[in-house]
């Protein structure tokens, strides 16, 4: 296939109304603006959004509410601390946390933090953990397991280091 064979998809580009061309062309004599009022005038002149005297739509919805992320996933937080409670070497999970009553249910996804002290070591195996939870988890000779993929470190180039690009 060549660029001069490519054509758009059948009914994606359909030729532009001309706009008071006789009645015949079907947006001939008032094209399609009515027969009097303001809005069959040449320059209407109302404001984006104008509803007729009516309150308008943006100062009848309440202002400054925030913003509601609808893909934000809740974790149950779990410390470090509140481990001690499970034998050395036990595989603590969701399920385990679940039984132990540390969280409301094993379905939940759940993230560890770093508060509190750990002596015994554990396999802990959680969706989400803060490096400083991972670390007390190792230095207490226990291994910590992601059930989930980490987030990817999105890079932006303004952050990446600057090349040298004089000449030598």
């Amino acid at each position: 296939m060549k660029l001069h064979e490519l054509k758009p998809p059948r009914g994606s580009h359909t030729p532009r109304t001309r706009i008071g061309r006789g009645i015949a062309a079907g947006q001939g004599k008032t094209s399609g603006r009515g027969q009097k009022g303001q809005g069959s005038r040449s320059s209407v002149g109302l404001p984006v959004g104008f509803e007729g005297g009516q309150m308008p739509l943006t100062q009848r919805l309440p202002k400054l509410r925030g913003f509601h992320n609808r893909w934000r996933r809740e974790y149950v937080v779990v410390n470090v601390g509140k481990l001690t409670r499970f034998t050395a070497g036990t595989v603590v999970d969701p399920d385990t946390l679940a039984e132990a009553g540390l969280i409301p249910a094993a379905s939940k996804p759940v993230k560890l933090l770093a508060a509190g002290r750990l002596a015994t070591a554990l396999q802990v195996k959680v969706h989400r953990s803060s490096a400083a939870a991972r670390q007390a988890i190792e230095s207490a000779g226990g291994s910590l397991e992601l059930l989930e993929a980490p987030r990817p470190v999105v890079v932006h180039i303004a952050d990446e280091p600057e090349q040298d690009t004089e000449p030598q």
